[in-house]
């Protein structure tokens, strides 16, 4: 089993003592169902997960902005942790190869369905902390919610860029077209990275990579979102 997780505890860079904890935090419940065999599923986890990581980012934002009030701090907190921005941190660890589902979640997509992926990261952020301590675990939260919490700050957080970019490039000329390419795919199956490239009515205008195809069109998108917004000399959210 520490082989099956091997290369997710290397990009999350924690080695657990107890992969167990790992294996249960990656079970979804229709495995479980399934098979009934005495497995735990991952929905405890995910509960205990879901507090840990409100309580971190809780703190951090307590402590960051002394003069906040209640209700800007909840805001703040709500843009930061999300589903999207589960689902996002998912994605770009490929949590999704290591899942345990049943054959009919399988079947209809759950590796790649983003309640299923947000909440598995919420399984693991709680196995780490169950597995160590308080103080790795809130360092790899923070790690994993850096990105996120600086743009919160900035006023900046937008998830979906492919909309954004529909939107933006529209309102300019409705007749542009945007179509996304796959120009490479390396590594293993169980780990692979995707090349995307975004066309704007034929016209490279991004590029993007990511541990699935979504997530590397939505960071093409963000780049070509950049380069749009710039020539506009506009001030969209980016």
């Amino acid at each position: 089993m520490n082989s099956k997780f091997e290369n997710l505890q290397k990009e999350l860079n924690y080695k657990f003592k107890n992969v167990e904890l790992l294996n249960e935090a990656v079970t979804h419940s229709s495995y479980s169902n399934e098979f009934q065999d005495n497995i735990n599923c991952n929905e405890r986890l995910e509960f205990l997960g879901d507090a840990v990581i409100e309580l971190i980012i809780s703190t951090y934002l307590f402590k960051k902005f002394k003069h906040y009030p209640e209700g800007k701090l909840t805001r703040l907190r709500s843009k930061i942790v999300c589903e999207e921005a589960l689902f996002d941190i998912a994605s770009n660890y490929n949590i999704g190869s290591y899942l345990k589902l049943g054959k009919g979640e399988e079947a209809t997509g759950g590796r790649e369905r983003k309640s299923i992926l947000a909440d598995s990261v919420e399984s693991i952020i709680a196995a780490i902390y169950l597995d160590s301590n308080y103080n790795n675990v809130e360092k790899l939260v923070l790690k994993l919610f850096d990105d996120y919490i600086l743009k919160a700050e900035e006023g900046k957080l937008n998830y979906d860029y492919k909309t954004k970019l529909q939107e933006v490039v529209q309102s300019i000329n409705n007749t542009n077209r945007i179509s996304y390419v796959v120009t490479n795919e390396i590594g293993p199956d169980h780990n692979k990275t995707f090349f995307v490239k975004v066309l704007i009515s034929g016209k490279e205008a991004g590029r993007g990579k990511g541990k699935s195809k979504k997530n590397a069109e939505q960071k093409a998108a963000r780049e070509a979102l950049k380069k749009v917004n710039e020539s506009l000399s506009q001030n969209y959210e980016v």
